[in-house]
């Protein structure tokens, strides 16, 4: 079949989509990043020679594979290679501990793990049983399977595992959350109108992250290019997508941010962007409106989950008064807020997000009772996914985000929203970016604390900047404390990490 019967079947599996590709644009780049390329026909190639090695090494099907390593064509040939072989690719963080990273291995069962030099010291003295293939030297070439050795064929389902990602393991051990090649392929089918046919999409958050994965795949199963960066900074961002003449681009909002900061932003020829999409973390309305304003090609926020449920989308180009809210959920999506008893809340009223769609994933790796605990069902019987954040609809079914339900600060028996005293404090010009934590309180249970990193050359103290702030605010929802930062800690993919600041403060008051 070819790829555009494929891709307008009721479902397709990747690998069959990029063997279709192969052969009709053979010579179109698939994958770039800083050092090399692979064109479709070579990554299919490829893709054979790493199915074909697993097979004989006794890699069986469903089983998973480990990626440890930074951003390159090697590891995209490697997790396509995996789904070749009818293997789960399980691509992991490099920034987690040694330990969490040993930890998940073992908890996937993969019995061979890909690692490159930058990231074999985070599993090095780790008791692993898995075989270890290093990506980026020549034991990588020594592994695969000869040159035109091709795979013995197998048939994949559509409940079968296309990939796990876990949990960035920031608040107990990660959890792996198992996504089903259903999921993806409506990931694919989504983004049909998102023009990836012709792309040439900058991916420059980690292959191990969703938030890339769901700019990465379509770009791959519609026939586009995706560019890889190992490392993203804001003017290497910016030249490289001149270079390549970009059309699109997958950020998370404090890339955005700073790539908005870079001085001499304008002087970069960006006119051949047709679309930018944003996820994963809080974007704030300002920032979007610089964006359009600022950057060609339309603006697209997601909204949704790693572990699926429902998912809203934003035009932030066509819908510039909405811009303080995540969107509408896209069709054949079913999203419903519910209160802490599990009842639905009226139009209008605030409420748990619920989701329900098509991109759900079969639940956690070996945790039965973690995924009971995610999910929700109506008075049918219909599964649903809590996606943990807390907001309502307005009048127009636009999804206004409050918090996440767990960041929530509950003090003197008032619900505190930290995203609603962050709103306050950045507004101070001696404030350059900030982040409210819940703190237990004897007098009041909890009592929200704040963190900025200060501007420079504005001379304002931590005290001056608390009080001004608190006088915006309600009596309930004072700062109790503030502090000055270097620097927030966050994820490879711009979360803020508010656990690393109240295990500081707890260090800190022992």
């Amino acid at each position: 079949m070819s790829a555009a019967d494929l891709l307008t079947s009721d479902f397709a599996v990747l690998p069959d989509i990029l063997r279709a590709h192969a052969a009709e644009q053979p010579d179109k780049i698939a994958v770039a990043d800083a050092v090399s390329t692979l064109s479709y026909a070579e990554l299919d190639a490829l893709m054979d020679r790493i199915a074909a090695a697993l097979q004989r090494d006794g890699v069986r099907q469903g089983q998973s594979v480990a990626i440890v390593a930074s951003a390159s064509v090697e590891y995209a040939a490697v997790f396509m290679g995996t789904l070749r072989a009818g293997c789960v690719a399980a691509p992991l963080a490099p920034s987690s501990t040694p330990e969490s990273l040993a930890a998940m291995i073992a908890d996937c069962g993969a019995p061979i793990v890909f690692v490159d030099g930058e990231n074999a010291a985070a599993i090095a003295g780790q008791d692993i049983a898995a075989k270890q293939v290093r990506l980026d030297t020549e034991e990588f070439r020594d592994w695969l399977a000869p040159e035109g050795a091709k795979p013995v064929p197998v048939t994949i389902g559509p409940e079968d595992g296309f990939n796990i990602i876990y949990s960035s393991g920031t608040t107990g051990t990660p959890k792996g959350i198992v996504q089903s090649h259903r999921m993806r392929w409506s990931h694919i089918g989504r983004n049909s109108a998102g023009g990836y046919g012709d792309a040439v999409t900058m991916n420059s958050t980690p292959l191990y992250s969703n938030t890339t994965l769901v700019s990465f795949l379509p770009t791959l199963a519609w026939g586009g290019t995706s560019v890889l960066m190992k490392k993203f900074d804001a003017r290497g961002f910016l030249a490289l997508a001149e270079q390549h003449r970009a059309t699109h681009a997958m950020l998370v909002p404090v890339q955005y941010q700073r790539l908005m900061a870079v001085p001499d932003f304008d002087s970069f020829d960006l006119s051949s962007f047709v679309m930018k999409t944003s996820t994963s973390a809080p974007f704030s309305a300002a920032l979007k409106a610089d964006i359009v304003a600022r950057w060609p090609g339309r603006l697209v926020e997601f909204y949704g989950m790693t572990e699926g449920g429902a998912s809203t989308g934003l035009d932030c180009t066509a819908f510039p008064d909405k811009l303080h809210t995540v969107g509408q959920p896209f069709p054949g999506h079913d999203m419903r807020l519910i209160d802490d008893d599990g009842n639905e809340v009226p139009q209008g009223e605030t409420g748990e997000v619920v989701g329900r769609s098509p991109a759900m994933m079969t639940g956690y790796h070996g945790r039965q009772q973690a995924t009971a605990d995610a999910e929700w069902y109506d008075k049918q019987g219909n599964r649903y996914i809590r996606h943990g954040d807390i907001g309502r609809f307005d009048e127009d079914g636009f999804l206004i985000l409050m918090d996440r339900k767990k960041d929530l600060i509950i003090s003197g028996g008032f619900n505190i929203y930290p995203v609603d005293l962050e709103a306050v404090l950045k507004q101070h010009p001696a404030v350059q970016e900030c982040t409210v934590i819940g703190v237990p309180s004897e007098a009041w249970g909890e009592t929200p604390v704040g963190f900025y990193v200060p501007n420079t050359g504005i001379d304002a103290g931590a005290d001056e900047i608390m009080a001004w702030t608190n006088a915006q605010l309600g009596k309930t929802q004072r700062l109790s404390a503030l502090h000055a930062i270097d620097e927030l800690p966050r994820s490879a993919i711009g979360k803020v990490l508010k656990r690393e600041l109240r295990d500081r403060l707890a260090a800190e008051a022992t």
